[in-house]
């Protein structure tokens, strides 16, 4: 799209045969949300078009098999490593110290960084550095040592793996080769299985990469399991993002005290839609004598209702019984899943059967949920 005319914020940009919406300052796909439909090809697909297709689709269908065999492994007898490396990490009294050369150390990083976030204390040493000063992040006999290598000849790693023999650290190997020099030196050898890789040459490290990240990913699952590591504790770790907002509770979201719509049964239909005007949730609780909450009207509901009559009438002929409500201490997680398959906007925060709070969509926005 170089040197294509623009035509204006809310408009369809075209060159050739590529096409983009931009957006408007309102709209969804506005500058707001910094976000845009993509680019979509116009009219039939070239030959080169259709190569790059297949190319894409033989990527995809070569990595997927590489996974297919690692579970088809796991099935097999890689459970068993699979398991005591479960069981040596967890009991390990220290952290979890992954490590690797080339594309395996990048695969590393990020195992390391998903072992940390689920309640496995781990980071990543480079093996370069490691030989040069900094095996003495390594706490001995209370570390455990993930190495990563394909091939399990990696050069880089020949001091850190003597190291874990001479302190005795706990070794686990990951790598496809099972007579390998760091398979044979491992307390633990979780060998891959062969597999080709999506490179038309089999050289570039694509499919074997998959592997490894997705035995990272299934490590730290078995951990998180295994320790019972709660959504909870999942937060605590992840304060900010739209992670962090999703494990706030509603009680930290909701409007209380006189912010909550609220009319009594008996109520005349002119004064709760005074109370849903003044209080601009689009809704009003309706309570009993108790003050227990035994309705909702809406918006949908004075639509439904709508008649020459309707404020003269009161709120119990009109109101939705047994409305949807959340509790203070649930997730905001869960109240966006409960708006979402109720396709409602708005919640009553009940505790003890007593309206305390009250939750709007828009709250969910606010707070970066939704």
């Amino acid at each position: 799209m170089v040197n294509a005319p623009l035509t204006g914020v809310g408009s369809t940009v075209v060159s050739g045969r590529y096409s983009c919406y931009l957006g408007g300052p309102n709209s969804l796909n506005g500058p707001d949300n910094a976000m845009a439909k993509p680019i979509v090809l116009r009219g039939e697909e070239t030959a080169s078009e259709r190569a790059l297709i297949e190319s894409a689709l033989r990527t995809l269908e070569a990595e997927a098999e590489g996974i297919g065999a690692l579970a088809a492994a796991i099935r097999d007898g890689l459970g068993r490593s699979f398991v005591a490396a479960v069981e040596l990490m967890r009991d390990a009294r220290g952290r979890v110290i992954v490590t690797g050369m080339g594309k395996s150390g990048h695969v590393g990083r990020k195992i390391a960084a998903t072992f940390a976030s689920t309640g496995t204390p781990a980071f990543f040493v480079h093996p370069g550095e490691a030989s040069h000063g900094d095996l003495g992040m390594i706490n001995t006999e209370d570390d455990v040592i993930l190495a990563l290598s394909w091939s399990g000849e990696t050069v880089e790693l020949k001091d850190l793996t003597n190291y874990s023999r001479r302190f005795r650290i706990g070794l686990i190997a990951v790598t496809a080769k099972a007579e390998s020099t760091l398979a044979h030196a491992a307390d633990v050898a979780l060998v891959i299985p062969a597999a080709r890789e999506a490179c038309p040459h089999n050289l570039a490290p694509t499919t074997s990469t998959l592997m490894q990240h997705a035995l990272g990913d299934a490590l730290a699952i078995a951990l998180l399991e295994s320790r019972g590591f709660t959504a909870l504790q999942f937060g605590a770790f992840h304060p900010g993002g739209r992670l962090g907002a999703m494990l706030k509770f509603v009680r930290d979201i909701m409007h209380t005290g006189e912010q909550i719509p609220l009319a009594r049964l008996g109520t005349p239909m002119s004064e709760a839609i005074a109370e849903m005007t003044a209080k601009t949730f689009g809704c009003v609780g309706i309570t009993d004598r108790d003050g227990a909450l035994v309705g909702i009207i809406t918006d949908g509901d004075l639509r439904r209702h709508m008649s020459p009559g309707l404020l003269d009438r009161k709120v119990e002929e009109i109101m939705t019984r047994q409305p949807l409500t959340v509790r203070p201490d649930q997730l905001v997680s869960e109240a966006l899943e409960l708006l979402n398959t109720s396709k409602k906007t708005q919640l009553i925060v009940v505790e003890a059967s007593k309206p305390v709070g009250v939750v709007h969509f828009h709250d969910l926005l606010r707070a970066g949920v939704a």
